[in-house]
């Protein structure tokens, strides 16, 4: 006898921080019961045989109501609820996620000349992302990107780069971003807000952050996909190198636009090739 529900997200993601309330007729509450790690939901409470509304709650998702029936043998067996993420969006389920660097790209624009842009990118990093249960917002990321494997397809560029006028490679081998919170921008967007450390000194930087999709990998995971930009002032991190040509336009612009697409894989560690 009891209350049996199974708690899941569009997704089919179970929402282990779901809350079922039962009330009767009248309106009086007669269950409360909350989900397991697996959005499994069990309570022994023996109800009296007739009508109920089952309403779930869960944060960050809409409430789901539905009526229940329950038969001489005490039982209310809701079956499975899905909840729909406010905004319409799924997330990914909460929990560690390791970012795949073969997988991910975290690449920077430079204006040239004041007429194009010179793309670089880094190409070793590494990353975790940890999605909060309960509320989005509390998630956390943290990333190290080894500052000299910074390429931008031109070897004398890319060693000036490494060199004390930009990244000071020798003295500060890598560049660090850790979160502190996020705010909602949207349906599927975030404010990442975070600590930049880039030679020696800590700014904070927001990340514009897009979350895209969540499926299933060939070697058996689960895979997040996201996106997100911020624009860096050289200045903010004493790179103050430049070299200004005829008509004072600068070698190099003062400002560089990142790109980061990023793949994460469930779980505290990559799959093994």
């Amino acid at each position: 006898m009891g209350l049996t529900a199974r708690i899941r997200t569009r997704d089919g993601w179970a929402v282990s921080h779901a809350v079922v309330t039962v009330t009767d007729m009248t309106g009086s509450q007669v269950v409360r019961a909350e989900a397991d790690g697996d959005g499994v939901v069990r309570d022994a409470t023996a109800l009296t045989p007739g009508a109920y509304t089952v309403i779930v709650t869960a944060v960050g998702y809409a409430p789901a109501a539905s009526s229940a029936i329950v038969t001489a043998s005490g039982r209310a067996e809701v079956g499975t609820v899905t909840l729909a993420r406010q905004g319409g969006t799924e997330l990914p389920p909460p929990g560690p996620w390791t970012i795949d660097p073969a997988h991910s790209s975290v690449g920077a624009v430079a204006q040239h000349l004041g007429i194009s842009s010179v793309h670089g990118r880094f190409t070793e990093f590494a990353g975790r992302i940890e999605i909060a249960p309960d509320d989005v917002t509390k998630s956390r990321v943290e990333a190290v990107i080894r500052a000299a494997s910074i390429d931008t397809g031109n070897g004398m560029r890319d060693n000036h780069l490494r060199s004390a006028d930009f990244l000071d490679v020798e003295r500060y081998p890598e560049i660090t971003y850790r979160s502190t919170d996020l705010t909602a921008a949207g349906a599927d967007r975030w404010t990442v807000h975070g600590e930049l450390a880039m030679r020696g000194l800590v700014r904070l930087v927001d990340l514009d952050l897009a979350y895209l999709s969540t499926g299933s990998d060939p070697w058996g995971g689960t895979r997040a996909a996201f996106r997100a930009t911020t624009e860096l002032r050289r200045e903010d991190f004493a790179m103050n190198y430049n070299q200004v040509l005829h008509a004072g336009v600068a070698l190099v612009g003062t400002t560089l636009k990142v790109e980061l697409d990023i793949q994460a894989v469930q779980g505290d560690s990559l799959p093994q090739a």
